[in-house]
């Protein structure tokens, strides 16, 4: 288990948590009291996502998470350029997702 030590706080990372989840999807939603972060990998030939994570924010947290990454966001197009954003990745309610390399 890997200890952390920032902002004046202990913070444990356990090791099945340390190795992290990929994600390339990411769904959000909210209500009155909170924010759901769902997280989940879209893989070519797979019809179906499945979540691998779900984070639940109050609506102040969720600001400065939005906050936290713009800031991260800058500091890293300034020290390894700009990230660009191309076409957007097919969902799997398109009729190509999931078709072999080359098709249309």
């Amino acid at each position: 288990m890997t200890e952390i030590k920032k902002i004046g706080m202990d913070i444990e990372l356990p090791d099945e948590v340390a190795a992290g989840k990929y994600s390339n999807l990411a769904i959000i939603s909210h209500s009155v009291s909170e924010f759901v972060l769902d997280f989940a990998a879209v893989l070519p030939g797979m019809s179906k996502a499945r979540v691998n994570s779900r984070i639940i924010l109050t609506p102040e947290h969720a600001k400065r998470l939005l906050m936290s990454l713009q800031d991260n966001v800058t500091r890293y197009e300034s020290n390894v350029g700009k990230i660009e954003i191309g076409k957007p990745e097919p969902s799997p309610s398109d009729p190509h997702f999931g078709g072999k390399l080359g098709e249309a």
